[in-house]
């Protein structure tokens, strides 16, 4: 399972999901260009320490990300527009699961491209949650799904 951020506008959001990634185990793909400017520099700051042990890709924009994801596993994209609960969507172990920009979502052709879209029903009058708090959920339910979350280190030494 993989995270993808399409085009984040807040560095801080991206530090998080950095972190997020890291602590998860699991790849992250940041879809250019942001919002802000992306240098390895800026990077660290915003994960600290975590941007070391995290596996974080890189993509010039969404033409290269496609290129480098094809035939890796589904495009899951969740999305406020979307019918489906995720926590009714049945997660494989190769779902890439892409969250929009911040500030404008997705454009026509990336929700085109997923394979599927999924929502985080929230409660009435609530537009959105953090583009990294609607992260952990999703990566939540999809690894207890696959049954992938990283090992406590009392399992590890067994």
């Amino acid at each position: 399972m993989r995270l993808a951020l399409f085009q984040p506008d807040i560095p801080q959001n991206l530090g998080a999901a950095i972190r997020l990634a890291a602590c998860l185990g699991v790849p992250l793909d940041v879809i250019g260009p942001c919002g802000f400017p992306l240098s390895d520099a800026a990077i660290r700051r915003a994960a600290m320490d975590y941007a070391a042990i995290a596996d974080v890709r890189r993509h010039a924009g969404w033409a290269d990300f496609r290129a480098d994801s094809a035939g890796k596993g589904r495009l899951v994209l969740f999305t406020t527009k979307a019918a489906e609960p995720f926590h009714r969507f049945a997660f494989e172990p190769s779902d890439i699961l892409l969250f929009g920009r911040e500030s404008a979502g997705v454009p026509d052709d990336v929700d085109a491209a997923a394979d599927a879209r999924v929502v985080i029903p929230l409660a009435p009058g609530a537009r959105s949650l953090n583009v990294v708090t609607a992260a952990t959920l999703a990566l939540g339910e999809g690894l207890r799904q696959i049954k992938a979350f990283p090992a406590l280190p009392a399992e590890q030494a067994s």
